[in-house]
């Protein structure tokens, strides 16, 4: 592999005037090599299943020609609600082959923050599996542009009740024509955290896949390389399981690993090692997991060349477990929903430094810009910006075209995230500007968690910040003001922790409550989210120190 300098010094972009995601990742490779192994799915408990790209290449046909028999056309959404499986990504290309946008949603929201991105999106569509019909039924009576619902595992096929996925596929003969879309066409909106208000649906064009390229092939060190083989437990409806891993991975001839399972440390270490994984996409939740779980044993059966992390700043501690028993040297990243993977770290070109997630990956300019859009001298905090256009970039913000404009300044689109660049160009994150927390590697925004928690009828105001946490990086803590203070108890907490957990998802319900007489207030009357989280981080300071 080449040094950074030269990477960076010798990259331009090339794209073509024609290019398409399903053509990227199934059929080029169904062209050459129809019988090349390119999905993995390993439950544990029975032989691993496999899918080549000739495979998925048909069957995405066969999908695409269902679904277009349903009336769906380029530009029209269609929400993909799976668990990591063949049927997601057969379901993802069929999307793309028709113009159409893909909407993935991850398989544990609840209700109402389903509800909210199925509304926003106007999805014409939605493929289920069969495990989330039960929290879609509560809300299908209240989805207006919604007219076809497709279910994996479902056990009808007749009007009116869910379409069988299988059977589906099974009947319909394979829709041969290819959308003829360029980079700039919209392929896939992925919703964000919702830092501020309600979660905004960020729209991206097909070229966010050749954007991705640079990134995965940087922080895995000159990826790919023969043997690799590569595993994430991260969700496939968000971006790092998405663009990080599955689709780029797919592209480069990469065979992808996955378990439908929920992550356990123990259970993960025995996957990697049956799998001969060589390449890994761990968010620091799960490395910090995996470090309270290691033994000899473990760690020998490994087969891994790379591990990546993204999505919440990687302790000392784990970076340094990772080098001591995994003989690895952890490669960050960093990137977010509108404009992923612009800065990381990789070995193999001699960027690697701890407490920094490393430089502008080549093909991305990155600048730490001041409150007036300057650019600040090194060593001086800054807002990290990356400078348009850039292919990685988000197109705007769905129907939001205030919010899109704000997220710019010149042509700089503006993160929120405050970090250091010392002169050697190393970035050190340093925090947010908005109130976003990272907790488990996800980013929530506690508007949404926020709106859910004053819907229950004993609540008055809340606020939501994140508490410091050794495992998690932060927790949801909320401060609630009840409508008749003398209700306040560990009884209530529960209940009311129970109502979000069971609206929105489990990764967002608040782990703590605290009750409170009153809400700080600015003078404009918004609650001062600085005073809890001040004392939230105070709180988890003095535990530490005990």
């Amino acid at each position: 592999m080449q040094s950074y300098e030269a990477l960076y010094a010798g990259f331009a972009w090339n794209l073509p005037a024609r290019f398409n995601i399903a053509e990227a990742v199934a059929d080029a490779w169904a062209r050459q090599e129809p019988d090349r192994i390119c999905l993995i799915e390993d439950r544990g408990e029975q032989p691993a299943r496999t899918m080549t790209y000739g495979a998925l290449a048909d069957i995405s046909r066969r999908l695409a020609a269902a679904i277009a028999a349903r009336g769906v056309v380029a530009g029209d959404r269609v929400a993909i609600v799976l668990p990591q499986s063949f049927a997601t990504v057969i379901a993802h290309l069929a999307v793309y082959r028709l113009g159409a946008i893909a909407v993935p949603l991850a398989m544990r929201f609840g209700p109402e923050a389903l509800h909210f991105r199925l509304v926003a999106s106007g999805a014409k569509l939605a493929v289920l599996h069969r495990e989330g019909l039960e929290t879609f039924s509560g809300i299908r009576h209240a989805l207006p542009t919604l007219e076809s619902v497709i279910v994996v595992g479902a056990e009808q096929h007749q009007n009116g009740g869910p379409i069988d996925f299988d059977r589906l596929i099974r009947e319909t003969p394979p829709r041969l024509e290819m959308a003829a879309t360029g980079p700039d066409d919209p392929a896939l909106i992925i919703f964000t955290s919702g830092t501020t208000g309600p979660p905004k649906g960020a729209l991206h064009g097909h070229r966010v896949l050749l954007g991705h390229l640079p990134g995965i092939r940087f922080h895995h060190d000159d990826y790919p390389r023969a043997g690799d083989r590569i595993y994430t437990p991260s969700d496939w409806a968000w971006a790092g399981g998405l663009l990080n891993v599955l689709l780029p991975s797919l592209q480069l001839g990469v065979q992808v690993v996955f378990s439908a399972e929920r992550f356990r440390a123990e259970e993960a270490y025995r996957l990697m090692a049956r799998q001969k994984v060589r390449n890994a996409f761990l968010p620091a939740t799960a490395l910090r997991m995996l470090a309270a779980a290691t033994d000899e044993d473990a760690a020998r059966d490994l087969a891994l060349r790379t591990i990546a992390s993204a999505g919440e700043s990687l302790p000392a501690a784990t970076f340094a477990w990772a080098r001591e028993t995994l003989s690895l040297t952890v490669n960050e990243f960093y990137g977010q929903t509108e404009c992923n993977m612009v800065l990381g770290s990789s070995v193999a070109a001699g960027v690697s430094r701890a407490g920094a997630i490393g430089k502008a990956v080549p093909g991305h300019q990155v600048a730490l810009l001041d409150a007036d859009g300057a650019k600040v001298p090194a060593g001086t905090p800054g807002t990290i910006a990356v400078k348009a256009p850039d292919p990685v970039m988000f197109l705007n913000y769905w129907q939001d075209p205030k919010a899109t404009k704000a997220k710019f300044s010149g042509d700089w689109l503006l993160t929120g995230d405050q970090a250091v660049m010392d002169g050697e160009g190393y970035v050190a994150f340093l925090g947010r500007d908005d109130d976003i927390i990272t907790s488990a590697g996800y980013r929530i925004g506690p508007g949404e968690v926020e709106s859910c928690l004053v819907a229950h009828p004993a609540v008055k105001l809340a606020a939501v910040v994140g508490k410091p946490d050794p495992l998690r990086t932060e927790i949801v803590k909320a401060y609630v003001c009840l409508n008749n203070p003398a209700l306040a108890s560990v009884a209530i907490a529960a209940e009311i922790q129970a109502f979000v957990r069971a609206r929105l998802s489990a990764h967002e319900y608040p782990r703590e409550i605290a009750f409170v007489a009153e809400m700080p207030l600015t003078t404009s009357g918004k609650i001062m989210r600085r005073v809890f989280r001040e004392q939230a981080t105070a709180e988890a300071e003095a535990a530490a120190a005990r």
